[in-house]
């Protein structure tokens, strides 16, 4: 039953569906490699094995009945540890929050289990989701699946490890300012950032509740199309007969082909070829306006960051991996007139790239400039932590601060990861250029 852990999470769904796959067998082997893990302690902080066998019962029951409730009806997924879950406990990566436990589900872990998801448990974090890299000395830093020496990629890094390593089927997190599309990329996942406000933030510990988003982490598009679906308690969207003919994309020049590493670099390049020979038509596209905004980025996040948790960082500094702690302190200083300053430079902002991105189905750019760094390095260099951490983020940023939505897709070169970029509420639009892009890059 092992080797089912490596299947998609939609072939899972239609093994289920033809009654190939008992849910509850399907469950006890992602339980059993789990718990034999060598590296389960920095995968998951903890598990949920009562509550995803209940489910996995209740979704062998309707598969029986033909009454299943969405394709992925019975699939084990993952959650990112700033989800509420009822009875368990929900410490967002950080020490402050410890023994946190909710008295209900998060608003999307009840639809998505309304749906038929089955719950394996909570993935680790970085601390209250700041940071782009997935370091966490305070309660455990996730592995990297083309190197366990390296970081995974932050915030959401034990949910791509979940997925990467074979320990869920997909994973659920959240993306502030990358936290979902870094991670993917540097497992070689594909990462759903989602249009913010579409999904209920109701139950999710916040880090700046207007970027604040939720997203799948997957092994295909497919996948994130029905995870999305089944977060959302609706319909999937139709991904057939998806092609780049004739398709326009902006290869975005404005910053994110800025300080890159060699490997995805030349990773980009080739990706670029490759939706050409498919029919794409590539034009390279300079918006200067988005600087700003990403100049402001220091203001944007670290306002809202220190407003939600300024208190309780004060009352306890101690519990935090200080680097963290800095990053939050940040917003401390801001003034309210310079915060909204801010704010209007960036709808300035992001009329300009409207305008300039209009003709275009999707705008595309590196996921990550650099490869995932190494652990030791980030914890004995404080310098490069924060240099290692901004650069990490930089690129992803750009779809958050620009409020659309954002699709990373690996590009065959490890840890490499090409984005796509649509307007707000595009998702099933996104996904459909993204399947195909899928097809061409294998």
């Amino acid at each position: 039953m092992s080797d089912l852990t490596g299947m998609s999470a939609a072939a899972l769904g239609q093994g289920i569906g033809k009654g190939e796959i008992d849910p509850v067998a399907l469950t006890q082997a992602f339980l059993d490699k789990i718990a034999a893990h060598p590296l389960k302690d920095r995968i998951y902080a903890r598990l949920t094995p009562e509550r995803a066998l209940a489910e996995a019962h209740a979704a062998r029951h309707r598969a029986e009945l033909k009454q299943r409730r969405s394709p992925l009806d019975g699939v084990p997924v993952s959650w990112k540890d700033l989800f509420d879950t009822a009875g368990i406990a929900t410490e967002a990566g950080s020490k402050l929050l410890e023994g946190r436990v909710p008295a209900r589900d998060a608003a999307v872990l009840e639809v998505a289990t309304a749906m038929g998801l089955v719950c394996l448990g909570k993935t680790h974090m970085s601390e209250l989701a700041f940071s782009g890299l997935g370091l966490n000395p305070m309660t455990a830093t996730a592995p990297c699946v083309n190197d366990p020496e390296a970081v995974a990629g932050g915030s959401s890094s034990g949910a791509a490890a979940s997925v990467a390593f074979g320990l869920a089927a997909a994973a659920i997190g959240s993306d502030t300012g990358g936290s979902v599309r870094i991670p993917s990329c540097w497992n070689d996942l594909v990462g759903l950032k989602t249009t913010s406000g579409r999904i209920s933030l109701q139950g999710v510990v916040p880090l700046a509740v207007k970027f604040d988003t939720i997203g799948p982490l997957c092994r295909t598009v497919e996948d994130a199309a029905l995870t999305l679906a089944a977060l959302e308690g609706r319909d999937a969207p139709d991904l057939r007969g998806a092609s780049l003919e004739g398709r326009r994309f902006a290869r975005l020049t404005t910053i994110v082909l800025d300080d890159m590493s060699p490997e995805p670099a030349a990773a980009h390049e080739a990706a670029l070829e490759t939706l050409a020979a498919a029919g794409a038509e590539i034009v390279d596209l300079d918006v200067p306006e988005i600087a700003i905004p990403m100049q402001d980025a220091g203001i944007l996040y670290t306002t809202e960051a220190w407003a939600a948790w300024g208190e309780a960082i004060e009352a306890a500094p101690d519990k935090m991996f200080a680097p963290i702690r800095e990053r939050f302190e940040g917003g401390k200083p801001v003034t309210g007139a310079a915060y909204l300053r801010a704010l209007d430079r960036m709808e300035a902002a992001r009329a300009a790239y409207t305008r300039a991105t209009a003709g275009f189905d999707a705008v595309l750019c590196p996921t990550a400039p650099i490869l995932p760094p190494n652990i030791d390095k980030l914890m004995e260099q404080g310098e490069y932590y924060v240099t290692a951490n901004l650069l990490a983020l930089r690129n992803t940023r750009v779809g958050n601060v620009m409020g659309g939505c954002a699709l990373s897709l690996p590009t065959g070169t490890p840890s490499c990861g090409l984005s796509l970029m649509a307007p707000p509420m595009q998702e099933d639009r996104l996904l459909r250029l993204g399947i195909a892009a899928e097809r061409a890059l294998a």
